[in-house]
């Protein structure tokens, strides 16, 4: 993708920085969050937005697996290891979010040309690739057999994953959506979603294959970069690249405006994660 073509061109860039808000910041907050702008910036209420967000130990789940035979069963072991569990509204299977997990969400207009599924992708990888750039390891986009949530878009270093990517799309606004485990351990995020499939599966066969976790192929970009990594410090990358792509980077939350938006959105995303869950 030639640098004039891609999507991190930006006429300005708003930056919604919602990374320290600590464990009373709710995951289900920031999915109506990223409904919320996909709005604005579709109705070319404002520009294209970049946010940053963290949530502590929470599992967020798929649609695809709140249809397992046993999924009380799977919450409780969740529930055991200290993490509670939500529904997304947005594509994948079980992720794993803690203090050492940084989502980035790239929220674009489609109000002039329809945005390609595959460029919205690559326009997240060359973000993660240009962020790291300074390290010399190539940050592959392939699915990663035996991780959680796998798909085509997931990044790897030397074959392990450290990143997975979805989209969402409202009303002529596209969020590309990434988690990067930063910090900790990889390996044991995946355990921790191999118990939760096996207590959830409880061996019976389903229709859908869901996956079958093999924690050694999980790292994080600590591990992987062999460099000590902290939130804050990737932040920084990610405002760097931003900066280098526009004329203006301008740190702007929710207006008191936009706010009724929010707070309609995450009425809606509430009632069906309570719909969605066992009871």
């Amino acid at each position: 993708m030639r640098e004039t073509d891609s999507l991190l061109v930006q006429r300005e860039w708003r930056v919604i920085d919602q990374s320290s808000l600590g464990s009373k910041f709710h995951a289900l907050e920031s999915f109506a969050m990223d409904d919320t702008l996909c709005a604005l910036v579709g109705a070319e209420q404002t520009t294209a937005v970049a946010r940053a967000w963290v949530h502590h130990q929470t599992v967020v789940l798929g649609i695809q697996d709140t249809k397992l035979p046993f999924l009380k069963q799977g919450i409780d072991v969740l529930d055991r290891h200290g993490f509670q569990a939500i529904v997304r509204n947005s594509g994948g299977l079980a992720v794993v979010l803690d203090e050492g997990v940084l989502n980035l969400s790239l929220v674009f207009p489609e109000t002039e040309h329809r945005i390609d599924i595959n460029r919205g992708y690559d326009t997240m990888w060359d973000l993660i690739r240009l962020m790291f750039a300074d390290f010399a390891v190539e940050i592959e986009a392939k699915e990663i057999v035996g991780s959680y949530c796998p798909g085509s878009y997931d990044l790897s270093i030397a074959g392990q994953k450290f990143a997975g990517i979805s989209q969402r799309r409202i009303r002529n606004g596209v969020a590309v959506q990434i988690y990067l485990c930063v910090s900790g351990s990889g390996s044991k995020r995946a355990q921790l979603i191999k118990e939760f499939y096996h207590a959830a599966l409880a061996e019976t066969k389903t229709k859908f294959t869901y996956p079958d976790i093999q924690p050694d192929v999980m790292a994080s970009l600590e591990e992987l970069l062999q460099t000590r990594l902290t939130i804050s410090d990737v932040i920084k990358r990610f405002l760097q690249v931003l900066q280098t792509h526009t004329g203006q980077v301008q740190m702007l939350p929710l207006t008191v405006e936009e706010q009724p938006l929010f707070e309609s959105y995450l009425t809606r995303i509430k009632e069906r994660n309570d719909k969605a869950m066992p009871k």
